[in-house]
């Protein structure tokens, strides 16, 4: 999960993410949509890569990128407890947000 959560740490790396949620892209459409050089763009691609958060195919000369959603399971169990932590306030804020209409009638 250490590798994976590094990864998120960087901007750029989470833009790269936004894009291959919606569809395989090429190294040369994932750098159009960033503002740094390809070469940024390829150590950015490895650290994904090598946390598991993207698989890359050969077609011809091309590398196509896609998302491998299922590296963000072990994340997404461990932000789970801090989501039951946050309904349960919201909860009790909701409660008393209604108590304060009833009193105010």
């Amino acid at each position: 999960m250490d590798a994976v959560l590094h990864a998120l740490a960087d901007e750029s790396r989470r833009t790269m993410l936004g894009i291959l949620r919606d569809h395989q892209a090429t190294a040369g459409e994932l750098a159009d949509a960033l503002p740094i050089a390809r070469p940024g763009v390829s150590r950015h691609l490895r650290v994904l890569r090598e946390a598991g958060l993207v698989d890359v195919r050969q077609e011809a000369q091309r590398r196509i990128y896609s998302l491998r959603p299922e590296a963000l399971v072990e994340v997404d169990e461990w932000l789970d407890g801090y989501r039951a932590l946050w309904r349960n306030r919201l909860d009790a804020l909701h409660t008393e947000i209604a108590r304060g209409k009833k009193e105010r009638k």
